[in-house]
């Protein structure tokens, strides 16, 4: 601990205890186990649509990186969180300090705003790509791609940096006790002991501007893309256009919902257990991850093929290597 002269507490703690599940301490070894699966299943699933992308010349296209590229945020999403989760199932050190717990509170949040940001970048591209099938060579260069991934790791800094500004200015002195599998920012709040009605507010208007500009600039970009699409006269450029649309749109879907539905669930079922939400918010957090590899791998026909490419030659050498 450590002493601030400052206001009606003197003093604040400067580490913190994570109690994941509190309600299942005495057995929260046997949680090591499907949470471990579930992280693997992840890594792997993520790692083999993104090396499909970067081995195969002919994904080399601004659609297939920004897919490799909100992947390889999924995966940064995931292993945020589930190591340091499961090092505390195993173990009894799982102390963390307010540095440490400020980052990573930085690093979850802006790793979703980010997928957020990507997704509109992937709608502006598939906009050109089908509303202005023929300029858009011209308009969608690499350059451009880079200057827009800058733009939405910016803008979600922007978004972030506030939210964990202020938190970091806030005493902690209730107790050091962080009933949460991770540094969630109201589970932290829960342990201040000054007047955080400034933190709430800001957290609550940047997260409800940002989500309803985000879905109308969607709703606008999609609604036109779809439009157009109907009005492709070949009838296979037309299934495709509306083929990758429905896939980008479930993604949106997965991704949008879950952290909507988090935050709903959060302020409406206060009389659930901590452990239930606590739970549910590992769900949604980590639902995106397991989703969108699924999603692009089997819907997106190139991948799809790739993939598939790449199973075979796998099946063909282990005959071979087996003799």
């Amino acid at each position: 601990m450590s002493t601030w002269s400052n206001g009606s507490s003197d003093v604040s703690y400067t580490s913190f205890l994570l109690v994941s599940f509190p309600g299942l301490q005495a057995s929260r070894i046997l949680l090591v186990l499907p949470f471990l699966s579930l992280y693997l299943v992840i890594i792997s699933a993520n790692a083999l649509v993104i090396h499909t992308v970067v081995a195969q010349r002919s994904l080399h296209q601004p659609m297939y990186l920004l897919i490799a590229l909100l992947l390889a945020v999924n995966i940064c999403a995931a292993t945020t969180v589930v190591p340091t989760m499961l090092f505390s199932f195993s173990t009894c050190f799982n102390r963390i300090s307010l540095t440490r717990c400020l980052v990573q509170m930085f690093c979850i949040y802006f790793l979703i705003a980010f997928d957020c940001n990507i997704l509109l970048v992937m709608a502006l591209d598939r906009y050109v790509a089908i509303c202005h099938p023929l300029h858009y060579p011209e308009i969608v260069t690499g350059q451009l791609l880079v200057r827009l991934v800058g733009v939405a790791a910016a803008r979600s800094t922007g978004i972030v940096a506030p939210v964990v500004g202020l938190a970091s200015r806030v005493h902690f002195c209730r107790s050091d006790a962080i009933h949460h599998f991770a540094c969630e920012h109201m589970a932290l709040m829960k342990l201040s002991c000054g007047d955080i009605s400034l933190n709430k507010t800001v957290g609550l208007t940047i997260r409800i501007f940002n989500r309803v500009l985000d879905m109308l600039l969607l709703g606008a970009s999609y609604s036109r893309i779809i439009h157009a699409a109907f009005r492709i006269s070949s009838g296979r450029a037309r299934s495709k256009a509306l083929n990758t649309c429905g896939s980008h749109l479930l993604v949106i879907f997965t991704v949008y919902s879950s952290t909507m539905a988090s935050s709903i669930v959060y302020r409406a079922a206060r009389t659930a257990s901590q452990d239930v939400h606590n739970l549910l918010s590992a769900f949604y957090l980590l639902l995106p991850c397991l989703v969108n590899p699924v999603v692009y791998g089997a819907r997106t026909k190139e991948i799809r093929q790739h993939l598939a490419i790449l199973f075979q030659r796998t099946q063909l050498q282990v005959p071979t290597e087996k003799h």
